[in-house]
């Protein structure tokens, strides 16, 4: 256990970039406080789950890890263990009744109360704070982050789309911006710290807009900012998807040419059901003009099959159309219901076979078309960001290109950081295998 002076806490997190954002959120929070991180949750005073609702496999999992964490708790009672984020939000109730041993359950806009809950005397009841906050953005909170060459920045916060098939906005809240001039000091200070590639996050990041600037004066601000050399973004909707973002994005190189824009399904009557916002028709005009905008473009989207009212006709067109983009990557799913959406109430209509044989057809197809992309690099230079050594490869350097691709190469005199060029000498659907061309940054 840690000393008087110095609490650790342990955090584990579940979901996407914005729950490992809120995760280094609350070290933001806690480190003033006197609590220290630590990777080893026996040596904790405080256990945190930071959780995601989004599928119902990340509950599960949440469920099955806080019941082997509890033993922490039975040989140390004054250990703390508690919950955090979205699956917090989303059931408060039923964790309660699931895992009565829990100490506190703590939702997105609640963290500003876990200092004052954490010091509290000892309380036989559960704390619960989940009280959503239509002004809470946190943007005077440091985040603490870790080593590294990327930042995730949380430019907004919330969802004001309520699709039918999503819990974001019920368990995040509506769409509020950081301010601008907050964003900007925040990159200032990465950029001050050696990170090289900054992350704009927000459930519609494009939809951001702090009362006098958008998303693409964000943009465009960030990009004049010394010693940051990429800027990204996710996951931007496609009716948000302005022509002055895209002028942005063609404008000004640091603005790196990937773009994540999920499409869910190309059937016009699934996208209706899902109160998308957009037709297909809409959807393949604005990739045309992205890629006339943008010739170098890597794009790639986000596909549910299986969603009520899918017959085969409907995912047929969806199948159909991503042979016809050509995406680079895709992440692709089966239809998760989530309780207090609009398509829960509607019931399943697709079997999880017929479910399953949907999904390994997509992925057959997205994988073939991954790797033609892939091997068409194949003898070309491509600009590397080096993030650090190589997982599978020992003694090789990992890193992305432009187009956020993974490069490996053999390691050299390079560092985490620097920009290199790498020119490719082989490639999966995942990964492109390449070789230095000089031991000096570009």
């Amino acid at each position: 256990m840690a000393s008087p002076d110095i609490r650790k806490i342990y955090i584990e997190t579940y979901g996407c970039q914005m729950n490992l954002a809120d995760t280094e959120l609350l070290l933001g929070l806690l480190k003033p406080q006197g609590y220290e991180p630590t990777h080893d949750a026996s040596q904790a005073d405080v256990i945190l789950l930071n959780t995601c609702a989004i599928r119902e496999h990340a509950e599960e999992r949440v469920l099955g890890r806080l019941g082997v964490l509890v033993r922490h708790k039975a040989r140390n009672p004054r250990v703390l263990l508690g919950l955090a984020g979205c699956m917090a939000q989303h059931h408060r109730e039923k964790l309660l009744e699931q895992a009565p041993f829990l100490d506190f359950v703590v939702g997105p806009d609640a963290y500003r109360t876990l200092p004052a809950l954490l010091t509290q005397e000892e309380n036989d009841a559960p704390f619960v704070s989940v009280r959503l906050d239509r002004e809470e953005t946190y943007a005077d909170i440091t985040p603490v982050r870790g080593e590294g060459v990327r930042a995730w920045v949380t430019a907004m916060r919330g969802c004001d789309r309520f699709c039918t098939f999503c819990i974001v906005p019920y368990v995040r809240g509506r769409e509020r911006s950081v301010p601008l001039a907050a964003l900007l000091a925040q990159v200032r200070e990465l950029a001050a710290h050696g990170y090289k590639e900054i992350v704009y996050l927000g459930q519609t990041v494009n939809a951001y807009h702090d009362g006098t600037a958008d998303f693409a004066d964000l943009l465009r601000q960030t990009a004049a900012i010394e010693g940051i050399e990429r800027i990204r973004f996710t996951s931007p909707h496609p009716a948000d998807m302005s022509e002055r973002i895209i002028e942005a994005m063609a404008t000004f190189p640091k603005i790196a040419p990937y773009l994540h824009l999920p499409l869910q399904s190309a059937s016009n009557r699934v996208l209706q059901r899902m109160e998308r916002g957009y037709t297909i028709e809409h959807y393949a005009a604005l990739v045309e003009r992205l890629r006339a905008a943008l010739p170098d473009l890597a794009l790639s989207t986000d596909i549910i099959v299986g969603f009520p009212g899918e017959d085969e006709a409907d995912f047929r067109a969806t199948y159909d159309f991503m042979a016809q983009v050509r995406y680079d990557s895709a992440f692709m799913f089966k239809y998760s219901p989530r309780q207090g959406t609009k398509a829960y109430k509607w019931g399943e209509t697709v079997s999880e076979e017929e479910k399953g044989r949907r999904l390994q057809e997509i992925i057959a197809l997205q994988e073939r078309i991954s790797r033609e992309i892939n091997r068409r690099l194949i003898g070309q230079t491509v600009e590397v960001l080096v993030e650090g050594p190589a997982k599978r490869q020992p003694g090789w350097l990992a890193g992305k290109s432009r187009q956020f691709k993974t490069v490996v190469f053999p390691g050299g005199q390079v560092q985490p950081g620097d920009l290199i060029q790498v020119q490719v000498r082989d490639a999966t659907a995942h990964t492109l295998i390449g070789e230095a061309r000089s031991p000096m940054p570009v």
